[in-house]
């Protein structure tokens, strides 16, 4: 594009998301137009004259479509799914539509994908049976493998298959929805519940259900946790959340600490009210290592490391530069 292009990101930013934006985005010839409020008024006023509107979670319908007038070309969704995008109504208008896949959501994601396998597979017990070599507690013996001789589990413990598995999903946002994908490929039964229910269509093809709290609690062999930590959520998993859970079941969480009432958890550990939880946040960070999580044998616990490498946020720049830059 031989012209300066107008782009606006066209959901409301803060200061410290300014200074991102521009810093990723300098380099470009565009005019980047960043809006600071959520009114009506300022979106109508900020859009007019744009060449291509950038939004996370901002709906785009004709409206908005004709108040940027005939000179937008692209709108770039920062998600895998066009969710608020009005498809048709691009097409109609020739706007084109990108998606950006979020790298950062599909870590976590799959973070939470790597605690529900090792909590299933009792990884941790496993790997420290086998290398405290307690096969020696049961009178066994090391003696040579081959295709019809082998010591099947000599640590005796209680693996289970996640195939056939329901997994209930709280706060199906992007990460909720990455990690829905990765469990279907697992051939788990996949259950969900949010304030905000995504079109029929992508519910279908991420062959999720919708469920109540109560409901998801009482039925899900593993529990996800994904949603932001507000007063809203403040211990939203409290003693009485655990004790609706299959005794069977696992808590997963790779949000935020604050959404578990820790002790309230901590006693379900013990007891065996719930069988076992994966754990990537705390309400302390550094985890305390006295903590009795850190005591107890059915946790899996990590050092928040979920966001993966650091590297979601460059992949969106390049992305954006990529599509910015195109002719």
């Amino acid at each position: 594009m031989t012209e300066r292009m107008k782009v606006v990101v066209i959901d409301p930013v803060s200061d410290e998301f300014e200074k991102r934006w521009r810093e990723d985005l300098s380099g470009l010839p565009i005019d980047l137009v960043l809006l600071k409020e959520d009114g009506k008024a300022a979106l109508v006023q900020a859009v007019a004259g744009a060449h291509v509107l950038v939004t996370r979670r901002r709906t785009v319908d004709a409206a908005l479509l004709d108040a940027a007038g005939a000179s937008l070309r692209r709108v770039i969704k920062l998600s895998r799914w066009s969710i608020g995008i009005d498809l048709e109504a691009c097409r109609q208008r020739n706007v084109d539509v990108k998606n950006v896949a979020q790298l950062g959501c599909i870590t976590v994601a799959e973070h939470a994908m790597t605690f529900l396998l090792m909590c299933a597979r009792d990884m941790i017990r496993s790997h420290m049976g086998v290398v405290d070599g307690s096969y020696r507690s049961y009178g066994l013996t090391p003696a040579v493998t081959s295709e019809r001789s082998f010591a099947f589990k000599w640590i005796p413990v209680t693996p289970v298959e996640p195939y056939g598995q329901t997994l209930g999903i709280i706060g199906f946002g992007e990460i909720g929805k990455e990690l829905a994908v990765r469990a279907r490929a697992f051939g788990m039964t996949v259950l969900y519940h949010d304030q905000f229910r995504p079109p029929a269509d992508l519910e279908a093809s991420l062959g999720a259900e919708y469920r109540d709290m109560e409901s998801l609690l009482a039925q899900s062999d593993f529990i996800s946790l994904h949603i932001p930590h507000t007063p809203a959520t403040e211990k939203l998993i409290g003693a009485a959340e655990l004790k609706r859970m299959k005794s069977t079941a696992y808590l997963l969480n790779a949000c935020r600490g604050g959404v578990i009432d820790e002790e309230a958890l901590v006693d379900a550990l013990r007891t065996g009210e719930i069988a076992g939880a994966g754990l990537d946040v705390f309400v302390e960070e550094p985890l305390p290592f006295d903590h009795p999580l850190t005591q107890l044998e059915n946790v899996v616990l990590s050092p928040h490391i979920g966001g993966g490498a650091g590297t979601g946020r460059a992949d969106q720049r390049d992305q954006l530069h990529a599509l910015l830059s195109e002719g």
